[in-house]
């Protein structure tokens, strides 16, 4: 197989790229640079949102593109164009974030999305991504085009910051507030396991959109901690679990302050009780929690503790006096 990465150097790019690879694929990744991309790759450089920032892409054949791109939908809908008749299949990896809120406990693929340009400029992630995906269909058709919505990617190479701002913070040590009920559930995809769906999908010659996340009710807040607490944890750290009412009136914020948390209601139930059994039975695997935490910290240490942070998105993680202020130290 022939693959065609745009972007391949960072996050779930990499992932894919490296699979690939591993596969003995013939991988070429385009993108602006700024990273090197994976050994064995081939790599090739412009920048798509300027002028003539496709043209290193103006020849050569592949059988499968795959596109994250989350910005401005005209880049994914240029891309697309100048590809489509010398690419079998492109799959645009996308977001759960399409569906139309608030979402509805254990909804899937048919369920409503909200409205996107493929033309436009960059707007909110949403409605980028809807764009992206109207971008996607209309250059390649429905029946070669794969629509990867993805809902919260962990694992290593992350650069948002959620899973390894929690192993920073048990490696520090001390008291650790816990969102709870410890029981929660949480949804989320292991990068590498959607490598390998995507992967599998374009040999498969699979179409359509697919919600690429964990089943629901498989892991817990208290699972994830509790495996953050053991690889990464120091000798004096305890998960100080506190009711979720408590951490709202304490002016948390979910999400952001306390990564992949969100309090039970409606925003919790969007974004981790979404129906993945169309994935899975197209053979999405989720790894256990304790085997992302644990390589997630391997590939933390081996940075020095600092994760690569993208400059579009917010720093996250809780402030050390807040959390001791909230904890009552």
């Amino acid at each position: 197989m022939r693959l065609l990465m745009l972007g391949g150097t960072e996050f779930v790019g990499r992932a894919v790229t490296e699979a690939a690879l591993a596969r003995g694929w013939e991988v070429t990744v385009f993108h602006r640079g700024r990273h090197a991309a994976p050994r064995g790759a081939r790599a090739v450089h412009g920048d798509r949102t300027a002028d003539g920032g496709l043209v290193a892409l103006a020849g050569g054949e592949w059988d499968v593109v795959v596109d994250t791109w989350s910005a401005a939908p005209h880049a994914v809908r240029d891309a697309a164009r100048l590809l489509a008749g010398r690419a079998g299949r492109y799959v645009y990896v996308s977001s759960g974030s399409v569906y139309r809120y608030p979402g509805e406990a254990g909804s899937d693929e048919n369920f409503p999305v909200v409205d996107g340009d493929p033309d436009a400029a960059a707007t909110t992630y949403e409605r980028d991504k809807r764009g992206g995906e109207l971008a996607a269909l209309d250059a390649f058709g429905p029946e070669r085009t794969i629509l990867a919505r993805a809902g919260l990617i962990l694992g290593p190479y992350e650069n948002i910051g959620r899973l390894p701002w929690w192993l920073n913070r048990m490696a520090r040590g001390g008291p650790v507030l816990a969102p709870g009920p410890r029981d929660l559930e949480i949804q989320y995809v292991d990068v590498r396991d959607l490598a390998q769906w995507i992967l599998d999908a374009s040999a498969a010659a699979l179409h359509g959109p697919y919600n690429l996340v964990s089943p629901m009710g498989r892991f817990t807040m208290g699972e994830l901690l509790d495996a953050c607490a053991e690889v990464a944890g120091a000798p004096d750290v305890s998960l100080r679990w506190t009711a979720p009412e408590a951490v709202l009136e304490a002016g948390v914020e979910p999400w952001s302050e306390l990564p992949v948390w969100l309090a039970p209601g409606e925003l919790h139930d969007t974004m981790h009780r979404t129906s993945s059994r169309k994935a899975i039975s197209a053979g999405l695997e989720a790894r256990p929690v304790a085997e992302t935490v644990r390589d997630t910290w391997e590939w933390l240490r081996s940075l020095g503790g600092t994760p690569p942070q993208r400059p579009d998105r917010p720093t996250v993680g809780l402030d050390p006096a807040k959390e001791a202020e909230v904890l009552g130290l």
